[in-house]
């Protein structure tokens, strides 16, 4: 049997740790107007009916409006990544939504509860779906509707880098994914294909929503050292995947997210056990993240 007095000094073992790994770590630039602020940033994809199935890019209305009051009654107040890129004072407790791939139901479904709460969402769209008007996805007209509204704000999730298939995307384990350089493939070949697409779907959604977007989430989470010099030159803020919540005194770029789904709760995400958060500044101290 092990003794109580064994388990609260493994506690405290524990903390102490975490409390010195974070002093190791907060030692901001002075000019960050963010430094030493934390960002959690939560990744969202695709919303359906209550009652129809889910998969793990996939919530219901119902858990939807369920974080959106969840986030609200822990104080927390939605940001824009407009916002950061400006450099605005950040509330006491900032989270950022975002939403990938730009399915309809971001306008039918969640877009109505976005307006109940007056919450701010960031939702990048792949900019091929737009200017084919894919039926799953959002349309033009309705990225317009939504901005118009101060609450949404439009991102680039590239314009046809991202595997596409009858789901939107799907990662290939073997192959080349988003941004990512193709295995011998010439600056040339690079530019035409990663680095004009990435241009172009800035440019329209700057022309089709007549403001410049200032958010680009990388596909899948993957970066590219080839791409990353002009992503970061056309978008002020950027995000990945790593599910950690954002330190500001690293900058905007690379923002990791919570991904969010059905089976774990947001209070779960944003409050893990102590156990979870010491393990995760370990790995982040000893970059094994």
């Amino acid at each position: 049997m092990r003794h109580p007095w064994k388990r609260a000094f493994s506690a405290l073992l524990a903390l102490a740790l975490l409390l010195s790994l974070m002093a190791c770590q907060s030692s901001g630039d002075p000019e960050n107007p963010y430094s030493g602020r934390k960002l959690p940033v939560l990744m969202y994809h695709h919303v359906v009916e209550d009652g129809q199935e889910c998969n793990d890019m996939t919530i219901t209305v119902s858990r939807l409006r369920e974080d959106l009051q969840w986030l609200q009654d822990n104080g927390y107040t939605t940001v824009l990544p407009r916002e950061l890129a400006a450099g605005e004072r950040l509330p006491e407790k900032p989270v950022l939504i975002t939403f990938d791939d730009g399915y309809r139901s971001n306008y039918n479904l969640a877009f109505p509860i976005f307006q109940e709460f007056e919450a701010k969402v960031v939702i990048s769209v792949m900019v091929y779906m737009q200017d084919n008007a894919a039926s799953d996805f959002i349309t033009w007209a309705m990225c317009r509707e939504i901005t118009d509204s101060g609450l949404i704000e439009i991102g680039s999730h590239t314009y046809l880098l991202h595997n596409l298939d009858e789901r939107g995307g799907s990662f290939d384990p073997e192959g080349v994914n988003g941004v990512q350089r193709k295995p011998e493939e010439t600056d040339r070949e690079f530019q035409s294909r990663v680095l004009d697409d990435i241009q172009l779907s800035y440019d329209l959604i700057a022309e089709k929503l007549e403001q410049p977007p200032t958010f680009f989430a990388y596909p899948f989470g993957l970066t590219e050292p080839d791409a990353d010099g002009l992503i970061q030159e056309l978008f002020p803020v950027t995000a990945v995947t790593l599910p950690k919540t954002a330190d500001l005194s690293d900058g905007l770029y690379d923002l990791p997210r919570h991904t969010v789904t059905m089976n774990k709760s947001l209070d779960s995400i944003l409050n893990p056990p102590l156990k979870t958060v010491v393990k995760a500044k370990i790995k982040d101290f000893l970059g094994l993240s």
